[in-house]
C-alpha cells in the first residue's frame, strides 16, 4: 500500500508559493547561488528548487535549513506566535475536548485478575 495523498487547499498552496518566492528573493538579494545555498543547507539542488516553488512535499526541516543559511532562522519563531483564535477561546473559557480515557490492553487486564 502507498502513502495516502494529502490534499492541499488552494489558499494554503498560495501561501506556500509566496513563502517559496520570498525565500528565492532573499537568496538573490544576498547574491547566493542556488548551488551554494543547497550545499550549505545539506539538501539537493532539486529540493531547493522545490522549496522556492513552495512545494508542500518538502520536509519542514529543509525549509528551516535554507532559512538558517540565509540568516532568516529567527523568522521561524514568528510562526503561530500570535494565536488570536486560541486566546479568544481561552478568554471565553470554552471547554476543550480532552483526550479519551486510555483503555487497558489485554495484558493489563490479565495482571488485574
Amino acid at each position: 500500500m502507498g502513502r495516502e495523498k494529502s490534499i492541499i487547499l488552494p489558499s494554503l498552496r498560495r501561501i506556500l508559493s509566496e513563502l517559496g518566492e520570498n525565500i528565492r528573493l532573499a537568496r538573490l538579494r544576498r547574491g547566493f547561488s542556488a548551488v551554494l545555498v543547497a550545499e550549505r543547507a545539506g539538501i539537493a539542488r532539486n529540493t531547493l528548487r522545490a522549496i522556492e516553488r513552495g512545494d508542500p512535499k518538502v520536509a519542514f526541516g529543509a525549509y528551516a535549513n535554507v532559512l538558517f543559511c540565509l540568516g532568516l532562522e529567527k523568522d521561524l519563531k514568528l510562526i503561530a506566535c500570535d494565536d488570536v483564535l486560541g486566546r479568544k477561546l481561552q478568554d471565553v473559557d470554552l471547554p476543550i475536548k480532552g483526550r479519551a480515557a486510555r483503555t487497558p490492553n489485554t495484558e493489563e487486564k490479565k495482571d488485574r485478575e
